[in-house]
């Protein structure tokens, strides 16, 4: 099992819209999470920073074949569509960035 953390901003005047998205997540979407290994997932939000704390578990045993599968899903297509015009990347994150990893410094069971 890998934790894995992120960060990633959300504009001001789009947290409302965020939140509301995030009440009702599709159960169809939240399958295709589950069926390639996520678990445990989370967000937080810190504001006035208006910055989004991701984390969450992967228990699958290829992230990287898992991550492609699901970024090619019309699930995730549709998702993002309605999720990324509300969110801003990190000024430090890499091109091929969008959430900004994080390393984990500290766990305690």
């Amino acid at each position: 099992m890998q934790r894995m953390g992120m960060a990633l901003g959300v504009k001001p005047e789009a947290i409302a819209e965020y939140k509301r998205l995030h009440l009702a997540v599709w159960p169809e979407f939240l399958a295709l999470l589950s069926d390639h290994g996520i678990t445990n997932y989370t967000i937080f939000l810190r504001e006035p920073e208006n910055m989004l704390f991701g984390y969450w578990e992967y228990v699958g045993s290829d992230f990287e074949a898992d991550m492609e599968i699901m970024a090619a899903s019309p699930l995730t297509v549709a998702w993002n569509a309605l999720c990324m015009p509300l969110q801003q990347p990190l000024a430090s994150i890499n091109p091929s960035e969008w959430w900004a990893p994080m390393e984990g410094v500290f766990h305690h069971d």
